[in-house]
């Protein structure tokens, strides 16, 4: 496996070795002791499974009080996946980090605890996978608005149409809620 730290350094892409041939391929997509040596000594307690058509945005999610990191794939189709540092005291809070994931390029995202997760799908249909650090707590889910002009990112929306979002995920707060005293 290959760890690379990204512009916001404790977010890390990963690559897997592939091993293939005419029946098919065989890939290490985990090992405890590799992922401690290079993103930190992380325990997961769920994994989680989605899919989503093309065009869906599902993002960008937060937990404060339980804080989730989030170990991410794709295993069906491609995703933009995007990582934005919440943590206050953070040289980067504010700032974003986006990748391609796809089931070709096998990639996996180490997002760690503190950040807003969320993806596009580019693909007619994505499934996507994640562990997670922390149990799922509704009552403590936030949602920062996946077009705030602070954040200024740069999805890359199919024929430039507004994604499809859930009703929360449509009145998420801007960044700029999230810096004032509502915890």
């Amino acid at each position: 496996m290959n760890y690379e730290k990204l512009t916001i350094p404790d977010v890390v892409l990963l690559t897997p070795q592939v091993f293939g041939d005419e029946r098919g391929f065989f890939m290490e997509t985990f090992r405890q002791s590799e992922f401690e040596e290079h993103c930190g000594n992380y325990q997961f307690v769920q994994d989680n499974h989605s899919k989503s058509k093309q065009g869906i945005l599902r993002g960008l999610h937060y937990q404060h009080a339980k804080p989730q990191g989030k170990l991410v794939r794709v295993t069906q189709g491609e995703v933009f996946d995007v990582a934005v540092d919440l943590r206050e005291s953070s040289p980067t809070f504010g700032q974003w980090v986006g990748v391609h994931l796809s089931a070709d390029n096998k990639q996996l995202l180490w997002v760690p605890p503190g950040f807003a997760h969320g993806f596009y799908v580019i693909s007619e249909e994505a499934e996507f996978q994640y562990k997670c650090t922390d149990y799922y707590n509704p009552g403590d889910e936030y949602s920062l608005l996946w077009n705030d002009a602070t954040l200024n990112i740069e999805w890359p929306l199919v024929d430039g149409e507004a994604p499809q979002l859930s009703g929360k995920d449509d009145q998420g707060q801007a960044l700029e809620w999230f810096n004032s005293p509502k915890f």
